[in-house]
């Protein structure tokens, strides 16, 4: 099964939250939504700016858990070498 890591937040250079899911679209319109209690609704983190395909859901997690250790620039380097303009990817997921 293919996983996919992301990074959401709540607006540019905003507060960042790191995830995991097999079903990316699915995932961040719960986000959009509301209906995943905890950090990353608390702090409004809406906005898909980044994210990774893996073929393996394993090697997401894997991933996953090594960006949550990164430096916080070292993410924002991240998301800007994909997303310069911190657009929110997820209006490009159905297309």
């Amino acid at each position: 099964m293919a996983g996919y890591v992301y990074i959401v937040t709540n607006h540019k250079k905003g507060t960042l939250y790191v995830g995991v899911t097999s079903d990316l679209e699915g995932r961040i319109w719960e986000h959009r939504e509301g209906l995943t209690p905890g950090f990353a609704s608390r702090y409004g983190c809406t906005r898909l700016v980044w994210y990774e395909q893996h073929d393996h859901i394993s090697d997401a997690i894997q991933r996953e858990k090594s960006l949550k250790r990164w430096y916080r620039q070292w993410k924002i380097d991240l998301i800007e070498a994909m997303n310069p303009d911190w657009n929110d990817l997820y209006l490009l997921l159905n297309k």
